[in-house]
């Protein structure tokens, strides 16, 4: 199978978006703002922005909401995803995604510090495959439970 993987280099353009559902993969997502330079007619000038939205899981998105600030210089490695979807009056919408697999500050345009991240405790690494297949099965009774109780 093929993997469009890019790394690439831009400034952050929105404030990180951190979601820790309660059953399910912590996630962190951001704008990614890349404008490149160009020479025209003798000076240095803008081109175009391209805008990617940035998405991290896991022990990333942790980081990633640690250390990552709107504005912060940045180089993103990633999976390249299109997402589409069809709105409420039928018309057709897509837009580019970068799967993070890795997120460092730009250290051409200044410096930073690094901290390991504490690891997470073995007792919460080890999930057994029937502990997952259980709470996944739970989460629809309690949601129709809900949904009775509130009726």
């Amino acid at each position: 199978m093929m993997e469009a993987t890019i790394s690439i280099t831009g400034n952050v353009g929105s404030d990180v978006e951190f979601r820790e559902p309660k059953e399910g993969i912590t996630y962190a997502s951001f704008r990614l703002g890349c404008t490149p330079r160009t020479w025209r007619s003798g000076e240095w000038g803008d081109a175009e922005t391209t805008w990617l939205g940035v998405v991290c899981n896991k022990a990333l998105a942790l980081n990633v909401k640690s250390s990552i600030s709107k504005g912060d210089p940045v180089v993103v490695v990633g999976r390249l995803r299109t997402e589409r979807w069809t709105d409420g009056q039928g018309v057709r919408h897509e837009r580019l995604r970068l799967d993070a697999q890795a997120v460092g500050h730009d250290l051409s345009r200044g410096t930073t510090v690094f901290r390991k991240s504490a690891k997470a405790p073995v007792e919460d690494a080890e999930v057994s495959v029937g502990e997952l297949i259980l709470a996944t099965e739970e989460q629809p009774e309690t949601d129709a439970v809900a949904a009775e109780d509130a009726a």
